[in-house]
């Protein structure tokens, strides 16, 4: 199977014009290259694990309401079926769990194919591709908390503000292009012009700190303390710890006229001569 693929991911160095048959099996264009193969076959992805009970009992309730109450809320219908579910007795429980261990029963034989279906390195493959897809699905529901809350628009850069302006009337028919056409006009754009966004800019990042400042100390207060800046927590603790670590100065001492016995001596012969 092994071979198999590695002569699927030379066809596919070729359809993308790729320098080498060895260039493409190096590496990362191994990985890419699997990857690609893979989605075209069309029997890449792992089983999806089971619903649990409880998750079962709200897909068939969330229908059951669609048609009597289309206009209840999302989250209303959440906590209605989950008061439902809590007035369950175990006996009207009992036809979820039993699917769901089932569905855990299944889901052990799947996966134990799929392993055995694919080799070491496209299991890697799917693996990581699992944990991006989670990463990004977790920076976006961290995008849209902060979204909810208010949180402040950053600063634009001068060259944003420029571009923001002038996007409309830019030469290009794709956004590649018209980018690039004013990317090429800002370069050529006089300092004197130029000064003009750079001040507008100023103004807005001034802006930008007033209002994040303001906005942490009200997440702060309502008890969101992780949504604040992560470098601004970073100095303060870096500076505790280097308050701990370092100590305060001590008063210097004057050296001891006795720790070299032979030098008193003489300074006081000295002094008698």
């Amino acid at each position: 199977m092994a071979s198999f693929l590695s002569f699927g991911a030379a066809v596919l160095s070729k359809r993308l014009g790729l320098c080498s048959c060895r260039a493409a099996l190096s590496s990362s264009n191994v990985c890419s290259a699997l990857r690609m193969f893979s989605l075209e076959r069309g029997s890449v992805t792992p089983p999806k694990r089971p619903m649990s009970a409880y998750l079962r009992y709200v897909v068939e309730q969330h229908r059951v309401l669609l048609r009597q109450a289309p206009d209840l809320k999302i989250v209303e219908k959440t906590k209605k079926i989950a008061q439902a579910w809590r007035h369950l007795t175990p006996e009207q429980k009992q036809p979820y769990e039993i699917a769901a261990n089932e569905g855990k029963l299944k889901y052990k034989e799947e996966v134990a194919t799929f392993k055995a279906n694919h080799t070491p390195t496209e299991l890697a493959i799917f693996k990581e591709e699992k944990r991006k897809k989670l990463t990004r699905r977790r920076i976006m529901r961290q995008k849209r908390k902060l979204t909810m809350l208010g949180k402040p628009k950053r600063s634009r850069t001068a060259f944003n503000i420029f571009m923001s302006e002038h996007f409309d009337e830019a030469k290009g028919s794709t956004v590649q292009a018209k980018l690039k056409n004013l990317q090429d006009e800002w370069h050529r754009l006089p300092e004197s012009q130029k000064k003009m966004y750079t001040q507008l800019a100023e103004d807005d990042k001034i802006r930008y700190q007033n209002e994040i400042k303001s906005w942490e100390e009200q997440m702060i207060e309502a008890g969101h303390e992780d949504l604040v800046r992560m470098k601004q927590k970073g100095r303060t603790s870096a500076k505790r710890a280097v308050s701990k670590v370092i100590p305060t100065k001590a008063k210097t001492s004057k050296p001891s006229t006795t720790s070299n016995p032979a030098k008193s001596v003489k300074s006081k012969k000295k002094a008698e001569e």
